[in-house]
């Protein structure tokens, strides 16, 4: 029983991570401006929220960086991002991905 339900659940992630793959694709064929906003979103969705929480409020460990712009400028965030502090490990996120997500974050306050 429990192998038949982990074979399940790990089947779902596989076609989950799949489609999620396929919509950057899609979206990245969108105008410039919009696909910023779009990307930055599923950037985060896709790499903040399992640790950081849904709305980015924190969850168990996990510090609130809700509001961390009203902490650190976006040159300290794109830092964290790139070299990790605490339990965040480096380079999660890279490049323009990172540079988005740093601004994007440094304007929550």
């Amino acid at each position: 029983m429990k192998k038949t339900l982990l074979a399940i659940l790990f089947g779902s992630a596989l076609v989950l991570g799949a489609c999620g793959g396929k919509e950057k694709v899609k979206e990245e064929n969108v105008n410039t401006s919009e696909t910023a906003a779009v990307d930055t979103q599923q950037i985060i969705q896709s790499k903040c929220i399992s640790c950081h929480g849904e709305n980015l409020k924190g969850q168990g460990n996990f510090p609130d960086i809700s509001k961390i712009g009203a902490k650190l400028s976006k040159k300290e965030i794109l830092d964290v991002i790139n070299n990790g502090k605490n339990g965040m490990p480096k380079g999660l996120i890279t490049g323009d991905d990172a540079e988005a997500v740093a601004k994007w974050l440094s304007e929550q306050k």
